[in-house]
């Protein structure tokens, strides 16, 4: 059992939206797996060998206890009974707590496929009378991280915080995809990840934050989260 997994379209996608996150998962002792769909590939910078190096060190650096690469095509990604069924095994597997995928709208048609795939492989891993591997689970939480093209205004339904640290750690790993972006102050990729954290942190007075959205309600269990 593993208690949380993470549906990315591309290498790179977790990373940007919920590394901090992962990072603050591991800190407090959760066991915590990445699939990337897709291999990302091509890009006009990186190879099928490049991009798998820059996955792992990228893995690493955040404390994932895996990292899963499918075979699912780059720039072609569609939600699919096939593909449904190889995340809903991935689910039935692992049997997770919690599973983060894309949010439901972008520009990227990548990224909203990979949004229907485990939205929809959520419940096809439930079912019973199938063929597929494993025994039936439906993972109790769904939330989806905020990696996407289009510039808009969202109000997210969780925060998590992040520190100092955490969100350092973050940076390394994003630091990993040398292929994809330059990660320097005043690069377009460092000013908008560090902005955005920045900004989200300060709406709940933490040094650094990564916004959520889900579509059903999140329950306070214990008091001691209102303060």
């Amino acid at each position: 059992m593993t208690d949380i997994l993470a549906f990315g379209a591309h290498p790179d996608d977790i990373e940007i939206a919920m590394g901090g996150a992962i990072v603050k998962f591991k800190d407090a002792g959760y066991s915590v797996g990445l699939v990337h769909l897709t291999n990302g590939e091509p890009t006009p910078k990186g190879s099928l060998k490049i991009r798998k190096t820059e996955s792992e060190k990228a893995s690493n650096a955040l404390g994932a206890d895996f990292r899963l690469t499918l075979d699912m095509p780059n720039r072609y990604l569609f939600d699919s009974v096939e593909n449904r069924t190889k995340v809903a095994e991935l689910i039935r597997e692992h049997r997770p707590k919690i599973i983060f995928a894309h949010y439901w709208d972008d520009q990227h048609p990548d990224h909203i496929a990979a949004h229907q795939i485990a939205h929809n492989a959520r419940f096809y891993a439930k079912l019973t009378k199938t063929d597929m591997k494993f025994g039936p689970w439906f993972p109790p939480k769904i939330y989806y991280f905020m990696a996407v093209h289009l510039r808009f205004a969202f109000e997210p339904s969780l925060i998590v915080g992040l520190s100092e640290d955490q969100f350092q750690r973050k940076v390394e790993a994003l630091k990993s995809y040398q292929s994809q972006f330059d990660w320097a102050p005043g690069s377009q990729i460092y000013d908008r990840v560090t902005a955005g954290c920045n900004y989200f942190g300060s709406l709940i007075r933490q040094p650094y934050g990564e916004p959520f959205i889900t579509k059903e309600e999140v329950a306070i269990s214990n008091v001691e989260q209102l303060f």
